[in-house]
């Protein structure tokens, strides 16, 4: 079974970026995310949805 949230660590290996790059989105509110008591956790399937919405052409 898969986990539903993903932590910064696993955010950043998907996407391929750094903690840092995560942590700036996050408090720009580029990307999806909710905080719980004090840490960043993010919904597996509103990140999946979101790299394919923000991705859409961008290797055509």
């Amino acid at each position: 079974m898969e986990k539903i949230t993903l932590s910064v660590n696993e955010v950043a290996g998907l996407i391929g970026v750094g903690k840092t790059t995560i942590y700036t989105m996050a408090r720009q509110n580029e990307i999806p995310h909710k905080k719980v008591r004090g840490r960043i956790l993010f919904h597996r399937q509103t990140i999946e949805d979101w790299l394919i919405t923000n991705t859409e052409g961008e290797n055509k």
